[in-house]
């Protein structure tokens, strides 16, 4: 059901000269420090197609675009020769200033060549949109996310290594529980990460997101929206029966289990008398990917 797993790495040297690469191209970098640069036609350039950046704002792009009419391209792309096509080159860090150079017209690009496999342009590429841009939320998400499936780091490790708060990535990654319609309004900027936290434990999250859209609701009122109706005050024909409140601790172990897995954990603890941990799948990717976990040997 699922591809061939690239050969998981620790976060050993190789991400630490991929960091290297990133910083290669910022401005306060020493002269002797950048490699030997390129010029290259913008129209032999091509994006890479496993970049994690899939929304370009037109409005930013025209304002990047009038700040290189004005001062050039300053820092250089990163690329390498394309696999595939002769006397082409595959962008690995640069696609948002390749675009605006395109508006404002310009011939050809300062660039960097590096000779890089696919692994390691992957890498690079969630690498540096995650330092250098301005990621929503679901796309940042989705580059720890890769990171950690595809590359075996652990959050605790991409979070000393990125400068970000394990509870950042964690709390990034649950967002990818929801469905892809509740995911499209936070990449459109109609929810907030605040108010898609607040919708990932509830029973109909598509629903109440289009309800917090509709009447503009704030983060706050959208956690006491999504409260379960009996704590909301709602009357019914029939008192439900009282239900206790989970405790800090197994919220929190819901919580890390669903940001280590990428689905929804339930926890439902019964005390001396056992419990259950439900575990809910989306897509049959998802379910192969639980049943490795599951069989993998310990």
């Amino acid at each position: 059901m699922s591809e061939k797993k690239i050969e998981r790495r620790g976060l050993g040297r190789g991400l630490s000269a991929l960091m290297a690469d990133v910083n290669l191209v910022s401005p306060s970098a020493e002269p002797s420090q950048k490699r030997a640069e390129h010029r290259i036609p913008v129209e032999k350039l091509e994006p890479n197609p496993d970049q994690p950046r899939r929304d370009f704002e037109p409005a930013l792009l025209e304002e990047l675009a009038a700040s290189i009419r004005e001062k050039g391209v300053i820092q250089p792309l990163i690329v390498r020769k394309h696999p595939k096509k002769e006397d082409f080159f595959e962008i690995v860090a640069g696609e948002r200033r390749w675009r605006a150079a395109q508006i404002a017209q310009l011939h050809d690009l300062p660039v960097v060549v590096r000779d890089l496999d696919d692994i390691e342009v992957l890498e690079l590429a969630i690498i540096e949109n995650i330092q250098r841009a301005d990621l929503n939320s679901i796309e940042e998400a989705m580059g720890y996310r890769q990171l950690m499936e595809r590359f075996g780091h652990t959050q605790e490790k991409l979070a000393e290594a990125l400068s970000k708060s394990r509870s950042h990535i964690a709390n990034l990654i649950r967002l990818l529980q929801l469905p892809d319609e509740v995911q499209t309004w936070v990449r459109e900027g109609k929810l907030s990460a605040g108010h898609a936290r607040a919708l990932i434990t509830t029973e109909n999250p598509v629903a109440l997101a289009l309800e917090v859209i509709a009447k503009g609701l704030s983060v706050r009122e959208t956690e006491r929206l999504a409260k379960p109706r009996q704590e909301t005050g709602v009357t019914a024909t029939k008192a439900p029966a009282p239900k206790s409140e989970k405790d800090a601790d197994t919220r929190a172990l819901e919580q890390d289990l669903s940001a280590n897995l990428g689905m929804r954990v339930v926890i439902d603890h019964k005390g001396l008398d056992g419990g259950y941990l439900t575990v809910t799948y989306r897509t049959l990717d998802q379910l192969d990917e639980l049943c490795q976990v599951l069989s993998a040997p310990h």
